[in-house]
């Protein structure tokens, strides 16, 4: 009885909202969710579980499937395990030749400084797990440009922030490691689902803990191939979601992993290849993952923390100015001593939202899906 509470639909609030555990609470870590809708109307989630992260060696990429019309998730599977090496967080999409592509880490020294980001292109998603049709690493290579924005980001921070006396030695070796060309290459890792621009391009968000930083990879040749954008410098903003608004600007909202407490914020005005310096916004972030999506109305929707300490609340805010204001908030979360956090948002051919995330609470932990209308935040205007 205990096992059909836990995964029944449940009304989490008035207006056609349910929510729904993927998977009974689990004593194993399970962790950073990505969803997309298949073509057939299925929604398939991924995340990764194991006995810890990047220091456990059994951690693996698990999936689960929610076929149209049914009410129950499927029991998880297995979507990538790198033998002997954890696998790490979740990206997915669909792309224009109904291609399903799962992006993640693959942590080679049981470092996040170690990861080495991989993808896996399935043409045959239809039923159970995917059948695999080629998976290969992507290899960046940041130009010279990267030194050059890494350091002058870094010296107006340290202008503003100057360093305590022991953290000198720090510094210092930061700005070794800056220079350092496999320091450059490693560590990019993904967490929130590549943008499709209308141009075609395909800009993958990526974030490095190496230097609390993100940056892109492009392609624009359909995944074939992949290449660096400039960084996004702001020591401390990592894990991006990007936006193209009306004028084909882009708007990345990131994680701050810093003293600022606020989601940071930078643009791009040629299709995500140099970035403006990175800015935060007046939104709370406690330092935990973010996602966003544009829904077809044009309106914009993230989904976050909205708290500046620990992960308990979980907020969907709207807005129907390309990000100026964030007017309409609901929360799917507020629970004391829980955490619930790093969200994926889509929005599936009906014109539901449908967002997922870690669920931690006492008992275990697992994935959690909830869907719902745009008005049941917005509302009527």
């Amino acid at each position: 009885m205990g096992l059909v509470l836990l995964t029944a639909v449940a009304s989490l609030a008035a207006g056609g909202v349910e929510s729904q555990l993927i998977f009974p609470l689990h004593p194993q870590h399970n962790h950073a969710p990505a969803i997309v809708e298949c073509p057939n109307g299925d929604l398939l989630v991924s995340w990764y579980r194991g006995s810890g992260e990047r220091k456990a060696d059994d951690v693996a990429i698990f999936g689960a499937r929610l076929s149209q019309g049914d009410s129950q998730w499927s029991n998880a599977f297995v979507m990538a395990d790198t033998p002997g090496f954890p696998d790490g967080n979740t990206a997915m999409f669909i792309d224009a030749r109904k291609r399903l592509w799962l992006f993640w880490p693959v942590v080679i020294a049981n470092s996040w400084e170690s990861c080495l980001s991989t993808y896996r292109v399935a043409s045959r998603y239809d039923s159970g797990a995917p059948q695999w049709d080629w998976q290969a690493p992507i290899f960046l290579k940041p130009g010279d440009e990267f030194i050059s924005v890494m350091e002058a980001a870094l010296s107006a921070r340290l202008s503003t922030n100057a360093p305590r006396p022991d953290f000198t030695n720090t510094v210092v070796e930061f700005k070794r490691v800056i220079r350092d060309k496999l320091s450059q290459r490693l560590g990019w890792q993904p967490r929130c689902k590549p943008t499709v621009l209308r141009s075609g391009r395909i800009v993958l968000p990526l974030y490095s803990d190496t230097y609390s930083a993100s940056l892109m990879a492009l392609s624009d040749d359909g995944g074939e191939s992949w290449f660096a954008s400039r960084p996004l410098a702001g020591f401390g903003n990592i894990q991006p979601a990007v936006l193209e608004k009306n004028d084909g600007v882009l708007v990345a909202y990131m994680r701050e992993n810093g003293p600022l407490h606020r989601i940071r914020v930078s643009e791009s005005r040629d299709s995500g290849e140099k970035w403006s310096a990175v800015d935060v916004t007046d939104l709370p972030n406690p330092g935990s993952g973010i996602d966003a999506v544009r829904l077809r109305s044009g309106s914009w929707l993230l989904v976050y923390n909205d708290t500046s300490e620990g992960r308990h609340r979980l907020a969907v805010s709207i807005s129907r100015d390309e990000g100026k204001t964030w007017r309409w908030t609901r929360h799917l979360e507020n629970q004391p001593g829980g955490q619930f956090h790093y969200p994926a948002v889509i929005q599936s051919k009906d014109g539901r939202v449908h967002v997922v995330y870690s669920y931690f609470v006492t008992g275990g932990k697992s994935m959690k899906h909830v869907a719902f209308e745009e008005g049941w935040v917005a509302g009527a205007d």
